[in-house]
């Protein structure tokens, strides 16, 4: 990148941090960016500086909103006795996408991970239990992601919350609807084999 111009190798540079972006896609990037008319790139850095101004974690769950409490928390139509705990609020536009969860969500922002430091004191957890005592909660459904992290940050949680006599279930996890067998790796085949259900 030496042979670009400064500003023009500080932009890609600044492009290439971002998650899932290499080296090749932050050039693109770039290079879409300065083919775009002065409002166009005016309109995009407006757009990603209000974002990072106005978005803030909802005082009930802990999801992005601009408000205080989030579109999801302060809907009476919903289901406010069944709370769906998941890691990050990527995960809360997956499960709304899916239109069949009508209750409401608790986002932790992390996961348990001792390998990185991380503990239960690192994650929006202690929130979680202040708000299971103030309200008349029936089930809590721990969709944590199926890896180490999140089956432990599951496991965790399930231990802390069953005392109290609250219905805890976790997401089921196996083979995706259209995926071979013979791709499959072992973990995923015993996954499926253990959320078998009757038909």
């Amino acid at each position: 990148m030496k042979y670009y111009a400064k500003p023009l190798n500080k932009l890609i540079a600044e492009l290439s941090k971002l998650p899932g972006i290499g080296g090749k896609t932050a050039q693109r990037l770039a290079f879409h960016i300065l083919s775009l008319t002065d409002e166009e790139a005016k309109a995009l850095a407006d757009a990603i500086t209000e974002a990072k101004s106005s978005m803030h974690y909802c005082s009930i769950c802990g999801n992005l909103t601009d408000s205080d409490i989030c579109s999801v928390c302060s809907d009476s139509a919903r289901d406010h006795s069944v709370i769906c705990v998941v890691e990050s609020p990527r995960d809360v536009s997956a499960m709304e996408r899916v239109r069949e969860f009508k209750g409401v969500y608790h986002v932790l922002n992390g996961a348990i991970s001792p390998m990185d430091g991380i503990g239960p004191e690192d994650i929006n957890l202690r929130s979680l239990i202040v708000r299971l005592q103030e309200s008349d909660i029936k089930e809590v459904i721990l969709a944590t992601n199926p890896n180490i992290e999140g089956e432990a940050t599951a496991m965790y949680i399930a231990r802390l919350i069953k005392p109290a006599g609250i219905k805890v279930t976790r997401i089921a996890h196996g083979l995706p609807v259209g995926g071979d067998l013979e791709y499959a790796d072992e973990v995923t085949l015993s996954k499926a084999m253990e959320g078998r259900r009757v038909l």
